[in-house]
Formats: structure tokens, C-alpha cells, sequence
């Protein structure tokens, strides 16, 4: 396999993580906290909004299976890149939009595809283009969230419509 890394914030960690299990390439999803200035910020600190990180998802992908680009699609899909430290009802820098790279030719590709949104979007697109920095990995309780509480009420309300959404959207892309 050639595994590639990449870590990307799109409001809650749950939504992001509950999509990513379910595409086929990817091999791991991790929530954590990146990007902010705490050592090992516990999720009460993250939610405060002082910590400056923003809730994350790392993606490990076979990139001879599904490349960064559509990996990229994926998350331009299941998160509003136009709204700034924001998704829906949760707002706060924790929730912003970003793309943390692990290496040049990641922020290339990265950059390519926020500009070609910009030009869909008026130029109003705000994810945050940076390397990734202060990784720390989420509490075990917020890992594969949503497939151990598909029914709670966020879940069922926010987490399912986006996994829904998916599902639409990529139809060859959900893991069998």
C-alpha cells in the first residue's frame, strides 16, 4: 500500500470521521486537536475556544487507491468551506474550516482546489491552508463517535445527514 496522511478540520470531528470510515481507500481515521498553541488539550480546553485548535480528523489513505484530490472533494462536500468558524448550529475557532498538509505537494493540490472553489464560490471560500502543527489525538470516547452512537440526538440530526450525503454523492466511493 502507499499510505498517504492527511489531516482536515470541517466543524465536528464526528461528521468528518463518521464520512471518512465509510470511503473506500481509506485505511484509519483519528479525531484530535491541531493547529492551536496547548500541549495535549483536553476537549473541555478545545471547546473554550483558547487553546486556537481547531477539532480535526487525520486520514490515512492508500493513495494507489483514491487520491488526495478526491479525498479533498469529499470534505468540500460534506462541510461549508464558506462559513468562518462555523458548520450549522457550532460555532467557534474549534469548528473552522482547514487543511493541514504533511508535505509540499499536498499544499500544492490543496491550494489548486480551494482556488478552483473560489471561482465557484465567489472567492468567499475560508478554509485555512497551513502545515499541520500541534497534533494531539481526541479522547478515546470521541473515536468512531457516530458508529458507536448512531442514535444519539447530534448524531442522528447532524452526523447522519452528511454520511447520507456522502453516500449520494459518491456512490463508487462507499466501502463495501
Amino acid at each position: 500500500m502507499n499510505i498517504e496522511t492527511i489531516t482536515l478540520a470541517g466543524g465536528c470531528f464526528w461528521c468528518l470521521e463518521a464520512v471518512y470510515e465509510r470511503v473506500d481507500g481509506v485505511v484509519d481515521v483519528e479525531s484530535g486537536y491541531a493547529n492551536g498553541q496547548v500541549a495535549n488539550p483536553s476537549y473541555a480546553q478545545v471547546c473554550e475556544g483558547d487553546t486556537g485548535h481547531a477539532e480535526v480528523v487525520r486520514v490515512r489513505f492508500d493513495a494507489d487507491r483514491i487520491g488526495l484530490r478526491e479525498i479533498l472533494e469529499i470534505f468540500f462536500t460534506i462541510h461549508d468551506p464558506t462559513t468562518l468558524n462555523r458548520q450549522g448550529n457550532d460555532v467557534g475557532t474549534q469548528y473552522r474550516s482547514g487543511i493541514y498538509w504533511h508535505d509540499e505537494a499536498q499544499a500544492g493540490l490543496a491550494r489548486e482546489v480551494i482556488d478552483e472553489l473560489r471561482a465557484v464560490h465567489g472567492g468567499r471560500v475560508v478554509t485555512e491552508l497551513a502545515p499541520l502543527a500541534n497534533y494531539w489525538r481526541a479522547e478515546d470516547y470521541h473515536q468512531h463517535y457516530f458508529a458507536r452512537h448512531p442514535n444519539a440526538g447530534y448524531c442522528a440530526a447532524v452526523v447522519a445527514p452528511k454520511v447520507e450525503k456522502f453516500r449520494r454523492t459518491f456512490k463508487a466511493r462507499v466501502r463495501a
